[in-house]
């Protein structure tokens, strides 16, 4: 078996933002030469994500609507982790509910999708540099 590693790096200028970052998964792939496997794509921020969705405007404009009506920034006064100096409390939250990471498989050389399916990036305190972990293992 083999295992393939890389960091990619993201500095998103907005403070919520979603990012497609699939070709960069897929150039992973090509260079890691595994055929058969899966492919983790890991946020490693806890106030970011990385999430499998259709690659539509529309949807990406609801999704931050939506999360932002369910986890709002403001008042910062309505958290206690901003108590600590912080500002970014409904950034955890909402990592937390679009999710760490995601697990594709990977067959004959490709990603594994579904129909319309593509990797993102999830930003919800940007303006800062920021990582995400692509391990991918296999034959």
């Amino acid at each position: 078996m083999k295992s393939y590693k890389k960091e990619l790096w993201f500095n998103i200028p907005a403070r919520m933002d979603f990012q497609n970052i699939t070709s960069d998964v897929r150039q992973c792939l090509r260079e890691s030469g595994i055929q058969e496997g899966l492919c983790l794509v890991n946020a490693m921020h806890i106030s970011a994500s990385v999430f499998i969705n259709d690659d539509e405007r529309g949807l990406h404009h609801d999704y931050k609507v939506w999360l932002e009506a369910l986890v709002p920034h403001e008042p910062l006064s309505h958290y206690r982790h901003n108590d600590t100096g912080e500002d970014n409390a409904d950034a955890h939250i909402k990592r937390q509910v679009m999710g760490r990471e995601v697990v594709v498989a990977v067959t004959a050389g490709e990603l594994d999708f579904g129909p319309w399916e593509q990797i993102f990036y999830g930003e919800f305190d940007g303006r800062r540099k920021k990582r995400v972990l692509v391990k991918i293992i296999g034959e």
